[in-house]
């Protein structure tokens, strides 16, 4: 095999969409910011990290998201909680169109259209 892991995952946002994006990765999302090499800052867009994974949101002028399937999946430990944070922030819940046998899950997309999915993380036995 010769992949091992994931280093990043990368999203895209219109410019005029930033700081909202910002705001639901880093505040809704709850996931920590990193600082970004010097040479990217001026990019605009921010860097996050969740366990060995991060996530990289930066701005293009003419993203095109909203019909895409591509998507980051993000495990939670309690899917209805989860679901029920997200709403309070006004997001909109999509649900599985084509549900997976003993998969939990549902999806939603950012403000800059890129597609999400939220699945319930499995027990580990031990």
């Amino acid at each position: 095999m010769w992949l091992n892991a994931i280093d990043h995952i990368q999203v895209t946002s219109s410019p005029e969409a930033e700081d909202e994006m910002l705001f639901f990765y880093n505040k809704v999302l709850g996931l920590t910011e990193i600082p970004k090499p010097e040479e990217t800052k001026a990019d605009g867009g921010a860097w996050y990290v969740l366990g060995n994974i991060q996530i990289h949101v930066t701005t293009e002028k003419n993203p095109s998201n909203a019909a895409s399937r591509r998507h980051i999946c993000y495990l939670v430990r309690d899917l209805q909680a989860f679901q029920e944070h997200l709403e309070a922030h006004g997001v909109e819940i999509i649900s599985d169109r084509l549900p997976i046998p003993g998969r939990n899950r549902f999806f939603l997309r950012d403000p800059a259209g890129n597609r999400i999915e939220i699945a319930q993380a499995r027990q580990l036995k031990g």
